[in-house]
Order: C-alpha cells, then sequence, then structure tokens
C-alpha cells in the first residue's frame, strides 16, 4: 500500500472556498468539474461505484441522490455501475461484473478494464482504503465525490456533494460532450463494449422458472466400515 496522501501533505480545501481538490493540487471547482467530465468521457469503462449510503436509500435525501446518480449516467456513454453494497468480505468467491469487491477494489477495476471510476454514498473509512488500494495496483483515475470533507487519495475528489453539485456535474457533462468524443462512440469503445455485451448475454444466469437446482451428481459419502 503506499503512503496516505495526507501523510505526504496533500489537504483537502476548506469548505467554502471555491476550490477542490485536483490530482494533490487546490483548484477552481470549475475547472475541476470539468476535468471530471473529460476524463469521464474520454477514458475506457468509466464506471460508478455507489455505496451503501446511496445504494440502501435509507433517507429521502439518499434516494434523491440515487436518481441524480442515475441520471448523470445516461449522460456518459458507455458508462457502467459497480455497487459495493456492503463492506464484509463475500465468501468464497464475488462476481466483478455485479458488485464492487470490498476487500480487493483492485481487482474489480483490473477485471473490468476500469479506467477511470467514481465512488459515491461510500462511507469515507471505507473509501479511504479502496482509493489507496486503487491507485496503488492500478491506471485507474480515481474520483471521490464526498457528502462530507472529501478524500485526499483520489485523484480528483468533491466534497460536501449535494443535490446542486450533482446536477451541475451533469450539465458540465452535457457541454463538455458536445466538443469531443466519448470512449464508447470510438471505433475502439464500440468494439469493446459490444465483446462485453455479448459476454454478458453468454454467461446471463438462467431464469428462475428454468433454473435447474442440481446439475450433477452428488458426491458420495466415505462408504460404512465394516
Amino acid at each position: 500500500m503506499p503512503h496516505s496522501a495526507a501523510s505526504l501533505g496533500i489537504f483537502q480545501p476548506e469548505k467554502g472556498t471555491g476550490q477542490e481538490l485536483l490530482e494533490g493540487e487546490w483548484t477552481d471547482e470549475d475547472k475541476v468539474y470539468e476535468t471530471a467530465a473529460v476524463k469521464l468521457l474520454s477514458r475506457r469503462n468509466p464506471t460508478l461505484f455507489p455505496g451503501p449510503m446511496i445504494v440502501w436509500g435509507w433517507n429521502e435525501e439518499a434516494r434523491h441522490k440515487a436518481e441524480l446518480s442515475l441520471q448523470l449516467v445516461k449522460e456518459v456513454p458507455g458508462m457502467n455501475i459497480i455497487p459495493m453494497p456492503d463492506y464484509r468480505p463475500i465468501y468464497p468467491k464475488i462476481d466483478p461484473e455485479a458488485v464492487i469487491n470490498p476487500c480487493h477494489p483492485n481487482l474489480t477495476v483490473l477485471h473490468n478494464k476500469i479506467q477511470v471510476c467514481v465512488l459515491i454514498g461510500v462511507h469515507c473509512h471505507f473509501a479511504n482504503i479502496t482509493l489507496k488500494m486503487i491507485r496503488a495496483n492500478t491506471n485507474c483515475y480515481t474520483q471521490a465525490w464526498c457528502a462530507y470533507d472529501g478524500h485526499e487519495d483520489a485523484l480528483l475528489s468533491i466534497r460536501d456533494l449535494d443535490s446542486a453539485k450533482l446536477i451541475k456535474m451533469t450539465e458540465t457533462i452535457k457541454r463538455v460532450r458536445q466538443s469531443m468524443t466519448p470512449w464508447a462512440e470510438t471505433p475502439e469503445g464500440k468494439e469493446e463494449l459490444e465483446e462485453i455485451a455479448a459476454m454478458k448475454a453468454q454467461n446471463k444466469a438462467e431464469e428462475k422458472e428454468s433454473a435447474v437446482l442440481f446439475k450433477g451428481e452428488l458426491h458420495e459419502g466415505i462408504p460404512d466400515s465394516e
């Protein structure tokens, strides 16, 4: 694991200064929003990682943020959603296309070839660990959209995230998209997304009504000794 960003002298800007954290530097928030949009539109397999504070819809604000997040995802062609609904280890195997691995998030990033991700609604103490693991072991451009103080270990961090900031981010994506070709609309992006869709269709789980509970014979036990 790398050293924490805070131990290296990187801290989040103070609330209300009009600045956010971009690659370790305090930067005007409008530039940070634009950079976030460019990265989401231009890098391979953009992915939203929503955590329990949004996934579980535990109050009206969480449900509203979840709705706004879904609207934002629609503005980024090819953007995927892989939730982190629980932090407990999942054994014996995790499906990296269904949920992000809470203990080894870098494996989920690598499996899905994700080069830009957004953490939203992830509790701060766990987001810090997740961001360091992704930063240490992948080339993924990490973004943390945090409802509290933000995260120094993300390459791009937005603090005090509320509905107004989510709407602003969506509007920024719409504007930036008009002046560039998103990764998903490039020949390479289209080809990869078609391959992913074909793979998911092939591996799709059976319908409940047609599923066979036991596809093989049960293993015989040890015979009784005479």
